[in-house]
């Protein structure tokens, strides 16, 4: 992908004043701001309607500008070496003496941590000389943005600047792992449960569904279109949009499909796009039909489930 500097710059300038730009990832497009400022970590939560209990994700351009805010370990330096940049956030300690806004954590004393992998966003966050907080670029329990076209669709001139960086490639937000203690998921996401496993060489549990809230991702309610969701359906019920894993030889207004042959990865690309394309359509709720459990599928299943809690 060509980098355009002068937007770079343009979403830096901004960014320095603790305002919120919009920032493009490999997971799905992020809300902004400075993460050393409460100022700025405030507007994130106004904008986008978030409870002040729910976590920020925070972006860093590398490990060392991490070590400046978080205490590192050796399951961090294996993942780490192994996945970033790419679809995989951290859970560590908090040092004491960091800056990170106390609005990011919701006053307790983890981060959850990332270092995104999409090219113009490393761009910028090599021109900082702060990390960024960024929770996904869309009001808050609503479906996640992959384009730029979402974002505006979500808070139209409310936001100073958009950060344009095409759709984004995995389309679902990262996989969150806890290495407090022992390595435990949080949320599932782009990358694969089993490959942390192979490179930990050890257990890793997964806790999609705690009961205090840790890192960011964990509400029962997450991820919906705004209409009811019903999931593993045979047939459709009338003004219903039927959700596919894949094309079929009979189509029907009303279908809407995920891939062309039943590919999980680019499924999973076209999930929230596809959502909000059915809410556009005007149809009252979304009948899914099954999809597979295995690799990025639970994935799409988390999710789905989450966007059912309607």
């Amino acid at each position: 992908m060509k980098i355009n500097l002068a937007n770079i710059k343009k979403a830096k300038k901004i960014l320095d004043k603790s305002e919120c730009v919009a920032i493009p990832t490999e997971t799905v497009y992020g809300l902004a701001g400075k993460a050393y400022s409460d100022k700025a970590c405030l507007k994130i939560f106004k904008l986008k309607k978030r409870p002040k209990n729910n976590p920020l994700i925070v972006h860093y351009h590398n490990c060392k500008d991490l070590e400046k805010d978080c205490i590192l370990n050796n399951d961090f330096i294996r993942l780490y070496k192994s996945f970033c940049p790419g679809p995989i956030t951290f859970v560590l300690n908090l040092k004491r003496n960091s800056k990170i806004s106390k609005f990011v954590t919701n006053n307790m004393k983890t981060l959850a941590v990332r270092f995104p992998k999409h090219p113009v966003t490393r761009n910028l966050l090599k021109k900082l000389n702060y990390p960024l907080a960024a929770p996904s670029a869309n009001l808050s329990s609503k479906v996640s943005a992959v384009n730029s076209n979402d974002v505006r669709d979500d808070f139209g001139k409310k936001i100073k600047y958009i950060l344009n960086g095409g759709k984004s490639s995995i389309g679902l937000e990262s996989t969150i792992v806890d290495l407090r203690n022992k390595p435990k998921i949080l949320r599932l996401g782009g990358l694969e449960p089993s490959l942390i496993q192979k490179i930990l060489n050890k257990k890793v549990s997964i806790n999609n569904n705690p009961l205090t809230i840790s890192s960011p991702g964990q509400f029962k309610l997450h991820y919906s279109p705004g209409i009811p969701i019903r999931l593993n359906v045979k047939k459709t019920k009338k003004n219903e949009a039927f959700l596919l894993i894949n094309k079929k030889k009979e189509i029907k207004s009303n279908y809407y499909f995920l891939s062309k042959s039943g590919n999980l990865k680019e499924a999973a690309r076209n999930l929230y796009s596809t959502l909000r394309k059915i809410k556009k359509s005007k149809y009252k709720s979304i009948a899914v039909k099954k999809i597979p459990n295995r690799g990025i599928g639970k994935t799409i299943n988390d999710r789905l489930n989450r966007a059912s809690k309607f």
